[in-house]
């Protein structure tokens, strides 16, 4: 009797969903849980109900989580609800647990390899054995390389061909990264260490290689659990199946929508294939939201209604459960200074009134984005804390830009206009504008410096006034010192401890937390999707993590982003996954961003189509080209070379960086669309009257067949042989 009304009250509380999920019986089910829809209570009372009926003996389940903070709440819960024995875990320390354990045994007696807390050093040896040089950034983004490979089941020799079929996009040749990776797992095996990929894989091997452990772990483990499932990669699927033998009392739960680690080998192919390999499989659909109002809710399903792809096909449409609460505030701000600057505000507005700092959170698409917001933060006096990631200028590369900025002021001349001054003193530290280097490491390093440029850009903008006199005044342009000193008094009003305050974080970082109120700031084409969302299947990832971002958000949320990068520069436009943002007028951007109440005609945007499929293009990379970037190139290689050879002299001669001249993307566009008229030079985007007449005769002179050298003779200094 007391179990029975121990099992009622696991029941009691429950939505009509969630009872199915936990009462469903014995075999293969398959729990998609929309955000905020209580899917760890779900599965927490799925184990107890089945343990306090007497179904199972907890001691025999095993629930896999994707992190230690999951796999505690999960312990806490049954423990709470009065079921203990349960092993819950992530894949690693699970498969850890066995290896130990087990070692004597499949090791005859030999003690376990030395696991390696990262791969950063032996990465680092393993490039020079393979005859490249790596930096601390590049060897993160190898060994973020091997580490995809490792756990896609990909060996060193077949490196090559998977990285080609799944487009990845590497910080060397492949061929490279393959050497890289065959020389890394011989140090390895030298130094008698392992990875923890070697931990899974030495888990399956020993399970499939070993009936004798084959029949002792499974006899232990009779029941399993996966929580985010769709997150799950071909190793750990591999381990998963070795665990259950060919059984099937295996309980997911996934949400489709919320694939979002699809670049380290994630795959939500097990989860929506689930089905299929188990059709006897009971599936229970949680759309019931209990995080967020209707509101956001709403906001959420239009944003993933648009959806398209294999993860389509599990789409929930949530139903908000909470009362109603505010509209999503959706704002348009001149520049990003301007929108940090209301975002602040308005966090210090929302503080003031009573909601806790730990419980507003500033999310954006990349790392490089907080230096703006701890900036205006810290100046309005909001306490703030970095998740997930060092703060700006903590960064190795920030710190080491500021030393070779520092140590410019010293070389330069002092006339050099601070944007080329900062250009020119980054390239020391392998900084270059023109085009940012593949690999998720390289690429944060290059984006942080990229934001060094721009802070240098919006200081030049404002010169300083000097008193000549008692009434008289004069501007003074700001130099590299001065710029030195500016970074420097962010660094220090920065650098103030906090250890409750708002939260700054990544869309990333931010999956699986939530926060009352949230800002999701910078929301424009090129930042959200990112510019390296090239394939259809990489710009859908990209609005999971806009869907990701707004189901963080309890009761406030607010969407902005700023039409110009700095002051006065190229406009941008809005992420395409978002309904129309409402402008803001410049009393309303000063006050923090208040709603605005008169519809302000937004300026036509030119339809720009793809020249071989048709296609409406929406990256500006793409409509710079005229043609999709999966579209098959025809680019005149001879007339590209010219094209780089000239923009070279003209740069060096106006002494400014290439990119000031045309972007790589125009050149390319150039190259391949060979415009033999003003017209046709004008209707590429990027070209307009002003560099018409700068270099439209010199252009079509080179498109018509001229040599570089009849254009603008051949450079003579030093720098330039």
């Amino acid at each position: 009797m007391v179990v029975n009304s121990a099992s009622e009250r696991v029941l009691a509380g429950l939505d009509p969903e969630q009872r199915s999920a936990v009462t469903a019986p014995a075999g293969p089910v398959c729990v998609l849980a929309g955000a905020g829809t209580g899917k760890t209570r779900a599965v927490t009372s799925r184990i107890a109900y089945r343990a306090l009926t007497g179904e199972i003996s907890a001691r025999h389940v095993l629930a896999v989580t994707f992190t230690a903070r999951a796999a505690a709440e999960l312990r806490q819960r049954l423990a709470v609800a009065g079921v203990a024995g349960v092993q819950a875990r992530t894949f690693h320390a699970a498969a850890l647990r066995q290896v130990r354990y087990f070692a004597p045994r499949l090791l005859d007696g030999r003690a376990m390899p030395e696991l390696l807390d990262s791969k950063v050093r032996l990465v680092t040896l393993a490039a020079a054995r393979a005859g490249l040089r790596a930096d601390r950034t590049a060897a993160r983004d190898l060994a973020g390389e091997i580490e995809w490979a490792k756990s896609s089941l990909v060996e060193p020799g077949e490196y090559v061909v998977a990285a080609a079929k799944a487009l990845r996009e590497t910080s060397h040749e492949p061929a490279k990264v393959a050497e890289v990776f065959a020389a890394y797992e011989r140090l390895k095996r030298t130094g008698g260490v392992i990875d923890f990929e070697d931990v899974l894989r030495a888990a399956v091997w020993g399970i499939e290689e070993h009936p004798d452990v084959a029949e002792q772990v499974r006899n232990q483990y009779r029941h399993l659990v996966v929580d985010e499932y769709q997150d799950v990669n071909p190793l750990q699927q591999r381990l998963l199946d070795a665990w259950l033998g060919g059984r099937d009392d295996l309980t997911v739960v996934g949400d489709a929508s919320q694939t979002i680690y699809s670049f380290t080998g994630a795959t939500s192919a097990y989860l929506v294939d689930f089905p299929r390999r188990y059709r006897a499989a009971t599936v229970v659909r949680l759309v019931r939201d209990y995080r967020s109002t209707p509101q956001v809710v709403g906001l959420a399903n239009a944003v993933i209604s648009q959806a398209r792809g294999t993860e389509a096909r599990l789409r929930l449409e949530l139903v908000g459960q909470r009362p109603a609460g505010p509209e999503p505030e959706r704002r348009i701000f001149t520049d990003e200074p301007a929108e940090a600057a209301a975002v602040a505000a308005r966090c210090r507005a929302l503080i003031d009134a009573g909601t806790p700092a730990r419980e507003v959170a500033v999310l954006f698409r990349t790392n490089a984005q907080s230096e703006a917001y701890e900036k205006a933060l810290a100046e309005a006096g909001v306490p703030y804390l970095v998740q997930g990631a060092e703060r700006f200028f903590e960064r190795v590369e920030v710190r080491q830009a500021i030393v070779a900025l520092r140590a410019a002021t010293r070389s330069l001349p002092g006339d050099t206009p601070l944007p080329a001054a900062v250009v020119e003193a980054l390239a020391g530290v392998g900084w270059a504008p023109d085009t940012p280097p593949p690999g998720g490491a390289a690429r944060e390093r290059w984006e942080a410096l990229a934001a060094l440029v721009q802070l240098a850009e919006e200081y030049a903008a404002t010169p300083e006034i000097v008193p000549l006199g008692v009434a008289a005044t004069v501007e003074r342009p700001v130099t590299l010192t001065d710029f030195t000193e500016e970074l420097a008094r962010r660094a220090a009003q920065q650098h103030v401890p906090t250890v409750d305050g708002v939260t700054l974080a990544s869309l990333h970082s931010a999956k699986g937390l939530e926060w009352d109120a949230v800002f999701l700031v910078g929301l424009a084409e090129g930042t959200l999707p990112t510019t390296y969302a090239r394939t259809t299947e990489q710009v859908e990832e990209e609005r999971r993590l806009l869907y990701v971002g707004i189901t963080r958000a309890r009761q406030w949320l607010w969407l902005s982003y700023a039409s110009a990068r700095s002051p006065g520069g190229r406009p941008r436009r809005p992420c395409r996954f978002l309904p129309q943002l409402a402008p803001t007028s410049a009393t309303e951007r000063a006050s923090g961003g208040r709603p605005v109440r008169t519809p302000q005609r937004r300026a036509a945007t030119r339809i720009v189509s793809c020249r071989i499929c048709g296609t409406t293009l929406l990256a500006g990379p793409d409509r710079k080209l005229g043609r999709c970037a999966t579209c098959l190139s025809d680019i005149d290689d001879e007339l590209h070379e010219r094209l780089r050879e000239w923009r070279s002299r003209v740069a060096g001669a106006q002494k400014v960086p290439a990119y000031v001249v045309f972007t790589d993307a125009t050149l390319v566009a150039l190259a391949e669309r060979r415009p033999g008229r003003a017209e046709e030079l004008v209707a590429i985007a990027g070209i307009g009257p002003r560099k018409l007449g700068l270099y439209g005769e010199a252009v079509l002179a080179l498109v018509a067949g001229a040599a570089v050298d009849e254009i603008c003779p051949q450079k003579t200094s030093e720098s330039d042989r």
